[in-house]
């Protein structure tokens, strides 16, 4: 799986959350997060047209209109990236990135518990 910019991943997370729509519905999706003007229509859609080449999303026609929808899910992208972040900075470990937050106290030992707790929990309904 391609790697995406933070500008493609901006309107990637617009889209997972809107699920279907156009590049108008993402335009004041922004507007609305942002509380400034639209973005241009043809900057949005530049990296759209990127998001659909790069396979995350595909779209339908309606005349002159596209509708956008993801074929990547955000938990798979989400669980990819973690796992080249992982890879990257923490030598493939997750007890090193865990060992990090903690000593950076990032996450604290009630909340690692709870996560360990959560984890077994659903290890048993497996």
């Amino acid at each position: 799986m391609k790697r995406l910019t933070k500008a493609e991943e901006d309107i990637m997370q617009i889209i997972w959350r809107l699920d279907r729509c156009t590049v108008s519905d993402i335009r004041i999706e922004i507007q609305k997060e942002t509380g400034k003007e639209k973005p241009p229509h043809s900057t949005i859609s530049t990296i759209v047209r990127i998001l659909d080449d790069k396979g995350f999303l595909d779209h339908k026609v309606y005349g002159r209109t596209h509708e956008y929808f993801p074929v990547v899910s955000k938990k798979d992208y989400s669980r990819r990236t973690l796992k080249k972040f992982v890879s990257d900075y923490f030598e493939g470990s997750m007890n090193e990135l865990v060992s990090f937050l903690v000593k950076e106290k990032n996450i604290d030992v009630d909340e690692l518990n709870e996560i360990l707790n959560q984890s077994q929990n659903k290890n048993e309904e497996s």
